[in-house]
């Protein structure tokens, strides 16, 4: 009987180390992801990306480089969209002129994950209409795919209930390097003076 309360206790206690760790780990994860949306600083320095061969809104090829020599914002995004990619595209103007000078090395480029129906031509109207410092791009939808991958984009189509679809994709605003790599995001509805801050940061690493 002895040796069964003893094992019955280490048992016990092994469990209960095992939950404390689990709820330690759940809690830090919680907390990475509550700040995700705030913290200004920039310190991850992940490669992403692929290659790719693509057009931008002028009818020119793009690649990946395109993504290299300048400090770039990287959206991912569709022009049918109902409130998401035309509030962000709204913001990325805003932060860009809110920075003047600071930000003149920054590049922005919009990529639609639609491209069945993302012509050059819409898209050249659609950025545009919002600011002449962000570049469509689009083309053949399976070099899209190996772009969205790239960049562990998330893009789905849904089917509506008329017939036609809509799409469904991450939000966020991809903040990337002179040389390519990867420095942190912008959260969708993130607070203006703290996307900005960040900017700022992106900018000086030019």
């Amino acid at each position: 009987m002895p040796n069964l309360v003893s094992h019955h206790w280490l048992k016990a206690g092994a469990l209960g180390a095992v939950a404390a760790l689990f709820l330690i780990t759940i809690g830090v994860l919680g907390w990475q992801f509550a700040v995700q949306g705030t913290d200004r600083s920039l310190t991850t320095g992940m490669r992403l990306g692929a290659d790719f061969t693509l057009v931008d809104h002028n009818g020119d090829p793009i690649t990946q480089a395109a993504f290299e020599g300048r400090p770039t914002l990287l959206y991912f995004g569709f022009t049918r969209c109902p409130e998401v990619c035309p509030t962000t595209l709204y913001e990325m103007a805003g932060w860009l002129d809110a920075l003047g000078d600071e930000g003149r090395d920054l590049q922005a480029f919009f990529v639609t994950v639609d491209p069945e129906r993302d012509t050059p031509e819409i898209m050249k109207g659609y950025s545009e209409a919002f600011t002449d410092r962000v570049i469509g791009i689009t083309g053949d939808p399976d070099e899209i795919a190996r772009l969205v991958a790239g960049w562990h984009v998330y893009a789905a189509k849904i089917p509506t209930e008329d017939g036609d679809y809509t799409m469904d994709h991450t939000a966020s605003v991809f903040l990337v390097d002179k040389h390519g790599v990867f420095k942190g995001t912008i959260s969708y509805g993130e607070n203006a003076e703290t996307a900005i801050a960040k900017l700022r940061l992106l900018a000086e690493l030019s």
